[in-house]
């Protein structure tokens, strides 16, 4: 250390203190503003970068929120659509069934309808056939019964006999 302090030169000492004031003052007037103004620069560039982070993030969970209501709201509307589809498809069901039983009512009766007057016919030529079968065997009785002249006054007696009592 003693070497140190020897060798010590005065004049030595005061110009290099004298070039690391200039040199400094050179950095502060030249070097420091611009060193300092890209610090300063850098540093609002982080915190907008940060901001524009923050501020994304933001908007994506908004999005996001929004995006969670639209599905929702079309699944709602989804299941609106098949609830009322559904309803319709009974509807209709229903409406065909109705339709089908009155129209079957109606066939029905008009089928009975058909039976009764077939049935009525039925018994209109049945009782014209009887009749009919009745005056032919009454016609063959009578002119077997009558082929006799004595049979034929007796008839005539006895049937004036009843108009009398009458």
């Amino acid at each position: 250390m003693e070497v140190l302090i020897n060798d010590f030169s005065p004049g030595l000492f005061v110009v290099q203190t004298i070039l690391l004031l200039g040199l400094i003052f050179l950095l502060v007037k030249f070097a420091w503003k611009p060193i300092l103004t890209s610090l300063n620069e850098r540093e609002s560039g982080i915190h907008d970068a940060l901001a524009a982070a923050d501020k994304a993030r933001a908007d994506m969970q908004n999005l996001q929120a929004d995006n969670e209501k639209l599905l929702n709201d079309a699944r709602a509307e989804r299941e609106a659509m098949l609830k009322e589809a559904r309803e319709i498809k009974d509807k209709m069901i229903t409406d065909s069934k109705e339709q089908a039983k009155v129209e079957g009512d109606k066939m029905l009766k008009q089928a009975q309808a058909a039976i009764e007057s077939e049935k009525k016919a039925a018994v209109a030529d049945i009782k014209n056939q009887v009749a009919e079968l009745s005056v032919e065997i009454a016609e063959k009785v009578l002119k077997e019964q009558l082929s006799n002249k004595d049979q034929q006054l007796k008839l005539v007696e006895s049937m004036l006999g009843d108009v009398k009592l009458n």
